[in-house]
């Protein structure tokens, strides 16, 4: 393989796990709101969540497989897991190497699911909140495609449909904390004699 056809498979793969990281977090989002997407029953949005997620890993581990076996950028197995000790452009590939770390967290959680407390899972969950922003830095201060208009249309579209997810998840949590307390006490005042 040379390196160009290495170098356009690592543009290509970091794009595509943009959308479908995107896709994944607002699915996630979905499912703990308990949304339903038209045409699936409830649990067939967790199960394309899961399956989505497993696609969006394999094309990271794409990603990051060209750009170490791409010898262009001299990024080695050690600077895709240690973030920051690289030698190219350390702060944008120890930002991608952050997100990875996080990604492969939530991913051995989730194999181990069953093994591990519902709690202590979804705490290690919760970090994919985290690694979606990290994931989208990098990439704007590592990728070449930065400044074309087709990848700016691309990174804000994906930007504006998280930011519209995560605030509807905020609006929904607070509108359910406003329902509790009386939830509550309607339950409450049904249970007395």
């Amino acid at each position: 393989m040379t390196s160009e056809t290495l170098w356009y498979a690592n543009r290509a793969t970091g794009a595509v796990c943009l959308i479908l990281f995107t896709v994944v977090v607002l699915l996630g989002i979905a499912v703990r709101m308990r949304a339903r997407l038209p045409g699936l029953p409830r649990f067939g949005t967790m199960s394309l969540h899961r399956t989505l997620s497993l696609a969006a890993t394999a094309f990271l581990a794409l990603h990051v497989t060209a750009a170490v076996v791409d010898g262009y950028a001299d990024i080695t197995v050690v600077d895709v897991l240690v973030p920051f000790v690289g030698d190219y452009q350390p702060l944008w590939l120890g930002l991608g190497t952050v997100a990875l770390d996080l990604m492969l967290a939530v991913l051995v959680t989730s194999l181990l699911r069953g093994r591990l407390g519902h709690r202590a899972w979804q705490t290690v969950h919760r970090l994919a909140y985290a690694s979606w922003p990290v994931a989208l830095v990098h990439g704007i201060g590592i990728g070449t495609d930065t400044g074309a208009d087709w990848m700016t249309w691309l990174t804000v579209a994906c930007v504006a449909t998280a930011v519209a997810a995560f605030a509807a998840r905020l609006a929904h949590a607070a509108r359910a904390g406003r329902r509790t307390p009386a939830a509550l006490l309607r339950t409450a005042e049904g249970a007395r004699p």
